[in-house]
């Protein structure tokens, strides 16, 4: 069971003054994000539960946020000024945890107290419970109000010049409803200070979206709201930077529609159908998966390694 035990990263991550003055370069991005993915697999093998194909799905856009966009302080996690994350698909909550124990929010031995009795690491991100996290989510639907909410909040206190709010979304958070209300309310009431990305992997527990409920062309529905919207690549790093990057820059909310794939980085779960929230990290799976994450991280540290720090 040695292989599920977290292992701190040779390369810790940049504290807020290098993320803002030498922002971290693609490649490494990339690596980051097979150093969340692995910790990922680790935590749900422990737990015997949990979602994690839609914490895969998320890891490039989770990575690029944490360790380059979003301007947050693990040495003073209440900084008033800081940009406020919304993980609105809140069954991912290990792709979260992880960046958060990466960069010292707690220490990286809780992961492996996931859906544990008694841990602070509960199945959804609950903000009473773990450090780091700004709102508890886990009802599809929901978050995008949150995230409205925060912005009119930080207008109130005079922030909403310097503090930046990024939600993430479920192609299942965009079947529902209330997801819509607060695209309208966010123009409405002029929120300019937030982005949404909609991690749309296509794969729900009933089968694929386009079954079970056909949110069609998601980037056109938000532009028709009225968003600044474009659709991208959720697993090419220069995309997604570019698109997170781009929308805190914009004068009306952004949203970015990511094409995604469940179980991303786990050939024997990509794309497929069937995981999503069974107890599916078996040992012998956590054991083939790990190989092969550990393998892809092998060989994105040894191309860092010899172009002195990669592309940019």
């Amino acid at each position: 069971m040695r292989h599920l035990t977290p292992v701190p990263d040779p390369k810790p991550p940049p504290k807020l003054a290098e993320r803002e003055e030498a922002k971290p370069r693609i490649a490494e991005l990339e690596r980051w994000a097979t150093v969340l993915r692995i910790d990922c697999v680790r935590m749900l093998a422990v737990a015997k539960s949990g979602h994690l194909d839609s914490s895969l799905s998320a890891a490039d856009i989770v990575a690029a946020l944490y360790y380059r966009v979003l301007r947050h302080d693990p040495e003073n996690p209440e900084w008033p000024a800081r940009d406020r994350f919304v993980l609105c698909k809140g069954h991912a909550a290990p792709i979260q945890y992880a960046a958060l124990a990466q960069h010292g929010y707690f220490p990286l031995e809780e992961l492996m107290g996931l859906r544990q009795i008694g841990a602070q690491l509960q199945g959804h991100p609950d903000m009473r419970r773990t450090p780091g996290i700004e709102v508890s989510t886990g009802s599809l639907g929901q978050g995008l109000s949150m995230c409205v909410g925060i912005g009119l909040a930080l207008r109130l206190d005079g922030l909403a010049e310097t503090a930046h709010v990024f939600g993430v979304l479920s192609d299942g958070d965009c079947q529902e409803g209330q997801t819509w209300e607060a695209a309208t309310a966010a123009v409405h009431f002029g929120v300019p200070n937030i982005t949404a990305i909609v991690d749309y992997n296509h794969l729900q527990t009933d089968g694929t979206t386009e079954e079970v409920m056909d949110i069609r062309d998601v980037r056109a529905k938000f532009e028709a709201f009225g968003w600044d919207a474009v659709e991208i690549d959720g697993h090419d790093m220069g995309q997604v930077v570019e698109a997170l990057e781009r929308s805190r820059t914009l004068r009306k909310p952004a949203a970015i529609v990511a094409q995604t794939k469940k179980g991303k980085g786990v050939s024997a779960m990509e794309g497929r159908f069937g995981f999503h929230g069974k107890a599916a990290v078996s040992p012998e799976f956590a054991a083939d998966a790990l190989e092969e994450l550990m393998a892809t991280l092998e060989e994105q540290t040894k191309a860092l390694h010899e172009e002195g720090g990669g592309e940019s």
